[in-house]
């Protein structure tokens, strides 16, 4: 009887010691396993001024406002893209305009980027600042390939916590037809982040929250993990001048040991006016949509997707030419920007050069997938997503 006392009370103080150890220690990292069903999403080629599909506009980011979706374009993009925003039509997918970026105030061109911000900036994601009329903020990647800054201003933003010429965001204003750059903010990340000092695998993401906190979705750190930082943007953030401190947000993102699985486009949905909102981000090389509790409640869905593009039949009844079906599953897509639009999610993908000709299964849409011409996809947004 005493060997079975002693027993119990043993079993009790290991059941006892091991919950104080799992609710006193550090909560493991939470990497849910994709869905297995896929979403099957057709996509729109977006149809540019001149009537055809667009030229290698390398489509970053992905925003609504004022009835209108809206991109921009990096660095790589052809020379006709570059330094514009683009303004889509929801209805047709088609470009409706282009603004221009070819004004800047003085505090930008006495800053230490002028240079670079006036050039070839490396823009990958935008957001509409909110209560504030058409104004914008971008940020930039990767600068290894412009003029470095000079002696003074290395020293002055040596310790941006990651790349050697520093992340930047920036304040745009809609003026009449053409962008005014107005504000320019380095980023400082932490230290203890360890994100490294990788120029092409930055900030890729941006979104704002309805308590006016900037979400910026790293592609990886130096772990290779991708992270979401955040700050605060208030009344006198472009006031300022210095390093923009971001912290990480400490969202529950998936963590893996091997490969690379960036975030890219991002967009902050809100179920319901009581909900503390959810973080919708695009894992573009799974093509995954991650759904992210900005609550830090529950872990966070991935959601696999399939990713079609119409496919041009026209040509069927030639001999020459196979048949082709009147859609095809793409090879390659690379999402990297993503909008909410009321119960819509919209979405678009950034050509990756060394892929993209992997998509070409029907001879008539080669010269689409030449052109390096992005596609628009939208579907609804399931509610299931947020249970």
């Amino acid at each position: 009887m005493k060997k079975l006392k002693a027993i119990v009370v043993a079993s009790l103080i290991v059941t006892f010691c091991v919950a104080c150890t799992q609710e006193q220690g550090a909560p493991m990292p939470i990497n849910p396993e994709p869905k297995s069903e896929k979403n099957e999403v057709l996509g729109t080629w977006i149809i540019d001024l001149d009537g055809d599909v667009m030229l290698n506009p390398q489509t970053s980011g992905l925003k609504y406002s004022n009835g209108f979706l809206y991109t921009v374009s990096d660095a790589s993009a052809h020379e006709s893209q570059i330094l514009r925003l683009h303004q889509i039509s929801m209805g047709d997918s088609k470009v409706v305009k282009k603004y221009a970026i070819n004004d800047y105030s003085e505090a930008v061109k006495n800053s230490c980027f002028f240079t670079y911000l006036s050039n070839k900036p490396d823009y990958e994601a935008l957001a509409p600042l909110p209560g504030e009329d058409n104004a914008w903020v971008f940020v930039t990647e990767d600068a290894s390939r412009n003029e470095q800054l000079s002696e003074t201003c290395q020293q002055q933003y040596a310790e941006s916590g990651s790349t050697f010429y520093p992340t930047l965001v920036v304040r745009l204003q809609l003026q009449g037809e053409s962008l005014a750059l107005t504000h320019v903010r380095p980023i400082q990340f932490p230290s203890s982040a360890e994100v490294g000092d990788f120029p092409n695998d930055g900030i890729e993401g941006l979104s704002i929250t309805r308590d006016n906190r900037l979400l910026l979705g790293l592609e990886r750190d130096s772990k290779k993990q991708p992270r979401v930082f955040e700050l605060k943007l208030g009344s006198d953030f472009w006031q300022e001048s210095g390093f923009a401190k971001v912290q990480d947000s400490e969202l529950l993102l998936p963590t893996f040991e091997q490969g690379n699985h960036p975030i890219n486009g991002m967009d902050v949905v809100y179920p319901s006016s009581e909900s503390e909102g959810y973080l919708l981000a695009a894992a573009r090389n799974d093509n995954e949509l991650w759904v992210v509790d900005l609550a830090k409640k529950k872990p966070t869905k991935r959601i696999k997707f399939d990713f079609f593009a119409p496919s041009d039949t026209s040509q069927n009844d030639k001999e020459s030419e196979p048949e082709c079906a009147d859609k095809h599953l793409m090879d390659n897509s690379s999402i990297e920007g993503l909008a909410v639009v009321a119960d819509e999610l919209w979405m678009v993908n950034d050509p990756w050069k060394a892929n993209y000709h992997k998509n070409i299964v029907c001879p008539a849409d080669q010269h689409k997938y030449q052109k390096m011409a992005p596609l628009l996809f939208k579907m609804k947004i399931d509610k299931a997503w947020f249970e």
